[in-house]
Parts: C-alpha cells; structure tokens; sequence
C-alpha cells in the first residue's frame, strides 16, 4: 500500500471533458487507489473559465464512478501561496523581469540556435537603464526564474528516467496572474500529492516543475504520464471530433457505465462490451501491464 500521500486529477473548467480526459482521470483514480493514496480534486481557474463547465465536469467525472477525498481546491483561492513562493524566490535572486511580448517569443524561440519553444533569455541581462526603459514604455513584466541548469531529470513510472530541457520559465504573467508552472508545483507540495499521473503531452514540463520544486525546498512527486487519446487522424482527441464527451455519448444511446466501459477496454482492462465498476477496475489494475501507445477513438 501506499505512503500517507496523494493523487489528483486537475481539470481546467473551460469546457466540458471529453473521453480522453475522463480516461486520464480515471488512470489517476486507479493509480492513486491501488496504492493506497488520497485521490484530490483540484480545479484549477486561474485562466480559462467558462460558466457551469465546473460543474457539469465534476458530475461527469462522479458518473463515471470516481470518488475524491476531501473538499474540491480551487486555485483561484490559493493565491496567497503563489505570492509567497515567488517572494522566496525573487529574494533568493532567481528571477528576473522579462518584458518579451508572446510574438517576440515565438520568433526568438524559432531562430535557429534556440530550442522550439524555449525562452532564449532575451530580458535575462537587461542592465538597470533598459529594465527601466521598458517598465516607462508602459508594457507590465511578467517574473520569469533565472535557471540555472539546462535539464532536469525525473523518475516515470511508465518513461524511467526522463530528462528534459529546463528553461526561464514564468512564473508571475504580465497580468499580475500567477504561471501555470509555479502553482501547480506550490499546489501539489501543500496538498501532499506525491503521485502525479496525466497525459503524456506533458511529459516535458515535468523537468521544469521538478527543478522549480527543488528550488523551493519542495518534495518531487513521482509521475506517471499516460498515452493520450487521439482522433482518427492521429491529433490529440478534442471537442471538436464529434460525439467525444459523456453527454454526446448518451445522446447515442450510450449510459455512463458503457462509456466506463469503452474507457476500461481501452486500458486492456476490460473485454470489449463488457461494463465493470470502478472497484472492479481497481482489482484488475496493473499499471506495468498499460497500453503504452496512444488510443485512438474512432468516435460513433
């Protein structure tokens, strides 16, 4: 059994999930249950908000069977933590103010000596007359870390050992809102959450939060990045392919406990056709014996 720690599934509620994140979800569950961990719910609403979608989320993911500890964490009401992470941080001299605009990054970033996608330090060694130049041309900074290694390596239990690129990353966005990077890192440290399980398309943040984590004096968690869904067409599964989430599958005729079941064939965990419950699941789950490529859904 497990250690005292925890799981989580963290949802953004700008829209309703589709079976791909209740997949993931329910890998979550499974991987947080079998091991004897707490299984958290956190919603994280720092950006994209769309009314209801909260709701009808934590419904679906209820209908099919899954169960969480505790009450629902909002990162909106955490804000305090994130502000005291960056303070730790900006006095330890780790950050700088980066004035780039997404444009400008996009275009350094596709230069020919920068990684894809990674910041290539433009505001990194601005002296104190430039800094002061761009804070009076009226353009608010946003905090990014002043990194200090080039990689990171992690534990997976699906990838071992991983090692990926670590960049500037932000922390604190030009609006005063706190970066996805920072908070998830403060949330799952004062949640206790020592298992991270969630699409595998994030598999190359995991160095940057774990290196932010130790910066931080936090624990790293281990983690488990799983094959996602994709479209017939081999691009991730999205709203937009057609009858993808529990409610579409319900107009087709399909309960929430055959689309648990669709889910479950999918993870080799049932026959196909075959509807067992959650705690069934939970007998047969061995993470060692998971599909290892993605699932692709060919949606009605």
């Amino acid at each position: 059994m497990g250690d005292g720690g925890a799981g989580r599934f963290a949802p953004s509620p700008s829209g309703d999930l589709h079976l791909g994140n209740l997949r993931t979800a329910l890998l979550a569950w499974l991987f947080a249950r079998s091991t004897g961990r707490a299984f958290l719910m956190r919603v994280e609403d720092l950006d994209r908000v769309r009314p209801g979608a909260e709701e009808r989320q934590l419904a679906d993911l209820a209908a099919i069977g899954l169960d969480w500890d505790g009450e629902v964490v909002h990162q909106s009401q955490r804000l305090p933590g994130y502000a005291a992470a960056l303070d730790t941080l900006v006095a330890a001299g780790r950050t700088y103010e980066c004035f780039c605009t997404r444009r400008e990054i996009q275009e350094a970033a596709t230069a020919p000596h920068g990684p894809d996608g990674h910041y290539p330090g433009t505001c990194r060694d601005l002296t104190d007359e430039q800094r002061q130049a761009k804070r009076d041309s009226g353009r608010p900074p946003a905090i990014r870390l002043r990194a200090d290694v080039t990689d990171f390596t992690v534990d997976d239990l699906l990838h071992g050992r991983y090692t990926g690129l670590v960049d500037d990353v932000v922390l604190r966005r030009g609006d005063g809102v706190p970066a996805y990077n920072l908070a998830v890192v403060v949330d799952d440290a004062a949640q206790g959450v020592d298992q991270v399980v969630r699409g595998d398309d994030l598999l190359g943040s995991a160095p940057r939060q774990a290196y932010l984590a130790s910066l931080l004096g936090l624990p790293v968690p281990v983690y488990a990045h799983v094959p996602l869904a994709l479209n017939s067409g081999g691009a991730r599964l999205a709203k937009r392919d057609g009858a993808v989430t529990l409610a579409d599958q319900a107009d087709l005729g399909r309960d929430r406990d055959t689309v648990r079941g669709i889910l479950a064939a999918s993870l080799g965990l049932a026959a196909p056709g075959e509807a067992p419950s959650t705690a069934e699941l939970l007998h047969r789950f061995d993470p060692a014996s998971l599909p290892r490529v993605p699932w692709v859904f060919v949606g009605a």
